[in-house]
Parts: structure tokens; sequence; C-alpha cells
């Protein structure tokens, strides 16, 4: 449906038409028109070894020959579960599934048949996947009901989901007085990713974790986005929050469909067939996605993969902050996730992020892809690296970026 199966990659935001892509190699993107492009769009954040990585290339081919699907348990399954928990400890038992969207889902659920409470706490600007109860914007004031933010969402669901300000202690405080007593689960971004890379702000993710003990509700971070990307543990490493449940996906499946949530045994217990609350789906676990979420984690945990990813990062924003000095952009990194927003900072939470130059940001964009640079088409996406993206590539990508702001 207009040429796109996810409306972020429609290049409505910067008035052009999407590439359409014939191979991926390495840090590259090849069109069907022949144009080779650095990509920092990286499928939105999996390829973290970079396109086609050959380990993770023949480990596909190899779980191809025994069966693309069994709809049964298979030993892939449990190796990559315990090799995400050696990286998630918070995680003692877990659960694959096809899509961050379904992780996200299937651990609000599990919230809401733990506590046996109703009311949901999301913050404005973090995507937790386009599931009915999370399609809400928040009603003009703390107490007021959420409205569905798009058609065919039902408003007595979107009833239940409370929205608040993201780094804002004092509207949770808020919120706990009115809606403590039915809270059963606050989820959140520990680091947001979807409207650019949004830090915490010291002491937010705690704040978050006392509010949730207090009223005896479930904390749930979703890092489909930053597991694997803002450091090997999640932001719950760098941070040192834990929570209740975590959701993944992106890296963990090494480019193929799949995610997985997972938390403490005595919540996950919960679920069927163990317990009441129900979740299924028939590829979970499927063969080729476990096989290729091996082969990705087992690079990243054996070799210096992500420290590459994480240096190059770091060279690419030191030299877009240094040459773009003065101009009225605002540049976010952490592990191997950066953004560049067109307004200047401090950029902490949905309504900083929104008041960037959206005409400007349109121009810009299509000034660097004429460089051979492929970013994210949207002012509200985060961008990221790969272990392959050379010193050579983020100088050239430096460059494009700075030739292109300094036209304006």
């Amino acid at each position: 449906m207009g040429g796109v199966n996810s409306p972020v990659r429609s290049f409505s935001y910067v008035g052009d038409i999407p590439r359409f892509i014939e191979y991926a190699t390495g840090p590259y993107l090849v069109t069907v028109d022949g144009d080779r492009l650095i990509d920092y769009v990286l499928s939105w954040g999996p390829m973290i070894l970079g396109h086609a990585h050959p380990d993770v290339v023949a480990a596909i081919q190899a779980a191809a020959t025994k069966g693309t699907s069994f709809g049964a348990p298979h030993h892939a399954e449990t190796q990559l579960a315990c090799l995400i928990q050696s990286f998630f400890p918070s995680m003692e038992k877990i659960r694959f599934v096809n899509s961050g969207t379904e992780a996200c889902m299937s651990a609000i659920r599990l919230a809401r048949g733990v506590t046996g409470r109703k009311r949901l706490l999301k913050f404005s600007g973090c995507y937790h996947g386009h599931v009915d109860a999370l399609l809400v914007s928040a009603g003009s004031g703390l107490a007021t009901q959420s409205t569905p933010d798009s058609a065919g969402v039902l408003p007595e669901w979107a009833a239940w989901t409370s929205v608040l300000p993201f780094n804002d202690v004092s509207a949770l405080a808020q919120a706990l007085d009115a809606w403590g007593h039915e809270l059963a689960g606050v989820i959140v971004e520990p680091v947001m990713g979807n409207m650019g890379l949004i830090l915490p702000q010291p002491g937010f993710l705690r704040a978050l974790r006392e509010a949730c003990d207090r009223v005896g509700a479930l904390l749930i971070f979703d890092e489909v986005m930053t597991g694997f990307r803002v450091a090997l543990g999640g932001a719950q490493s760098v941070y040192g929050v834990v929570p209740d449940l975590t959701c993944l996906g992106k890296v963990v499946g090494g480019g193929l469909p799949c995610a997985a949530y997972g938390g403490r045994a005595v919540i996950m217990d919960h679920v069927a067939p163990l317990g009441g609350v129900y979740q299924a789906g028939t590829l979970s676990g499927n063969p080729l996605a476990m096989a290729a979420g091996l082969a990705t984690l087992s690079l990243l945990k054996d070799t210096p993969a992500f420290e590459q990813a994480q240096q190059a990062t770091q060279r690419l924003v030191t030299g877009l902050s240094t040459r773009l000095d003065g101009f009225p952009v605002h540049v976010t990194s952490l592990g191997s996730m950066w953004s560049i927003f067109m307004c200047e900072g401090p950029v902490q939470n949905a309504d900083d992020a929104m008041r960037v130059d959206r005409d400007r940001f349109a121009t810009w964009y299509r000034r660097v892809l004429s460089q051979g640079v492929y970013l994210a088409p949207s002012p509200f996406e985060s961008q990221f690296v790969s272990s392959v993206h050379t010193e050579a590539l983020i100088d050239e990508t430096v460059a494009a970026i700075v030739a292109a702001c300094d036209e304006w």
C-alpha cells in the first residue's frame, strides 16, 4: 500500500519517493538504479554487523537445509534464550515471538493478567508497536482521557492508557496519586529511539522503578531498539535499573523476524501453558530466525564487533558536533545509535523534538542522499552504525552532512 509495507519508508516527510533496493552488503545498500548508498538505517537497527554478514548467512543456509519451520520445540530456541540471558540476566524466562509489536503487546497483557488491573502508563513519543492500546494521544490534562491516535482503535481501549511526558518525574508523581491503585504497568523505551535518540535524565528511570514498586505495578522496558545497541546488555545495564519485563527485537533476530519478551520467573510463569495469560504464534521460535540470532549474538559476544560499531559512532558524532558548532542542530548518541535534530538543544522529550524544522530537514535530507548517504527519511527516527562502517566511510559521511548544512 502506497508502495511500502511500513509508513516510515514512504519518504513523505522529505518530499521524495522511496528507494527500492536490489541488494545490500556490509555498510551499503544498492538500489535498483545502481546507486550505492552508505546505510545508517540498517533495516531500522538489526544489522549491527552490516548486511549479509557471511557467518550469519551461512547459519541461515545451514538451518534451512534442516527445515524452515517445525511448529515444535528445537534446540536452537534454548541456545538463543540462554545466550540472551547472558546479556540480560533480568530475563529469567523468555518467550520468543515474531516482532517487537508482539513482544510489547504480550508483555502488557501479562502485566494486566498478573496484577488484575487495567491501566497502563506510557510516555509521549515512545513507540511500542501498532498495538491498539498504545496508539493513543494524551488528553488536554493529566487526568483526562486519552484518545485514539489511529482509526480503528476503540476509545474504550485508549481510555485505559495514560500518557506522560518523558523525563518528567513530577508528572509521574501526579499520575501515581491519580491512578496508582489501578495501574497494571509502566512501559517505556528507557532510551527513546522513536522520536530521534533522547536520553533519560539522571534519576528518571530510577523514579519509574520506585514508583512501580510503591503501587505494585510492573515496570516494562521496551528494549526492542536499544537491546544490543546502546550496550550489549541494553539500557538497563547502562543505567543500573532492572525492569520486571524486557522486550527485545531487531538485533536479537540478526535481521530475520524475531523478538522476545521475558522477566522474572514468578511473572513469566503466568504465561500459558503454565499460567492463564494466553499468547501463541505459529512461527515463533522459527529455526531460521533462531540461527540468525545465534550467529549475530555469538559474534557480538566473542568478537570486538560491538566496540567497533560504538567507536565508529563516536567518531561520527564527534566529527558532526565539532564541524556543526554554531548551526541550529543538536546531535545525540549512545552506543551505536545517534540522531541529529534540526533544532537547538537540549532535546529531553517529544515536545522538544517537535521543535525541529521539518522543511529544513527535508531539504537537508535530499542533499545528504544525493551525496550517497542513506539516513532515516524522518526527523523523528534514530540512525544506526554497524561494525563494518570504516573510518573512511564515517569521515565521508561527516563531510556529506556538513556540506548539506553549509548550503543553508
